[in-house]
């Protein structure tokens, strides 16, 4: 049976990872064994940070939504401006109800006053 030489095959996959690591500093954007080591802590930072960039912008939002509501009215809190909104039943996610309260904020006082009626006195 002849031999298989399996050169192109891991040349192509070596290229592969040192492309990835374009950019790196020293030995890891060149040599195979280092910047595959690099790739991979990289893609693990990359796969975490998506999950943690949807929680800090999830909590920006809220400190955004919460600072608005206190300037529309000093006792309502942002808690309560939420459950307002259930009881109201205005269905609008926070990233929307941030966006408003920073570039359309007759908007989001409309919005607010309709939430703090809906409450209980």
């Amino acid at each position: 049976m002849a031999r298989v030489k399996g050169g192109t095959v891991t040349h192509a996959r070596h290229k592969k990872v040192v492309k990835a690591a374009k950019g790196y500093y020293g030995r890891r954007k060149n040599t195979f064994r280092v910047a595959r080591q690099a790739v991979d802590k990289a893609n693990q930072y990359a796969t975490r940070d998506r999950k943690a960039r949807k929680r800090s912008f999830r909590a920006l939002w809220i400190q955004r939504i919460n600072a608005a509501v206190r300037a529309y009215d000093e006792t309502l809190t942002y808690s309560r401006f939420i459950n307002g909104l259930a009881l109201a039943g205005i269905e609008v996610d926070r990233k929307v109800l941030a966006d408003l309260a920073v570039h359309e904020p007759e908007a989001f006082n409309a919005i607010a006053a309709q939430a703090k009626g809906a409450l209980p006195s």
